[in-house]
């Protein structure tokens, strides 16, 4: 009884779709879709309609009346969703990520070397005047000290590094 309902409904629904998708700003085979799936649910709920071809019509225009409404109240983005200005969750989540394994080597190193890469790498934007008076050293010998930390920086930072890369 459905595959003959469907076959005979089948050119109606069509022609009808094709006839109201396009006034309601969506397309003939969504319409149809949406349709069939209404005459589906009537039928495991309440059985064939008395008079399916005006049962049909009416369901059809139902359908494009919602899309029409649907239509109305969604409104495009301003701007496209995956914008490249702003990071993301994965970018944000890797960026920290970083920054703690970072942090930590700067921890591990050996001396001044803590305080004075906490130093540079302070939200403060400190001048190198300004680092030398918080550490107490000339501000001639921040550069080697710099220098000498950051190259300790590199060797810890080497094998974690590393071992993050995909091999093979």
């Amino acid at each position: 009884m459905t595959h003959d309902l469907v076959a005979t409904l089948r050119p109606l629904l069509t022609a009808e779709a094709s006839a109201e998708a396009y006034s309601s700003g969506g397309e003939p085979g969504d319409l149809e879709q949406a349709v069939w799936l209404r005459l589906l649910e009537r039928l495991a709920t309440d059985g064939p309609p008395p008079d399916p071809h005006g049962w049909l019509r009416k369901a059809v225009r139902a359908e494009a009346r919602r899309t029409r409404r649907t239509t109305r109240l969604e409104r495009p983005y301003g701007a496209e969703p995956a914008d490249d200005i702003r990071p993301g969750p994965e970018q944000l989540a890797l960026t920290a990520a970083r920054y703690r394994t970072l942090r930590d080597a700067v921890r591990r190193l050996p001396g001044r070397c803590p305080r004075l890469m906490e130093a540079l790498l302070s939200p403060r934007d400190l001048t190198y005047r300004e680092i030398a008076g918080e550490l107490g050293i000339s501000q001639g010998s921040l550069g080697p000290e710099r220098s000498r930390c950051l190259g300790c920086l590199r060797r810890l930072l080497g094998p974690e590094v590393a071992s993050r890369e995909v091999r093979g």
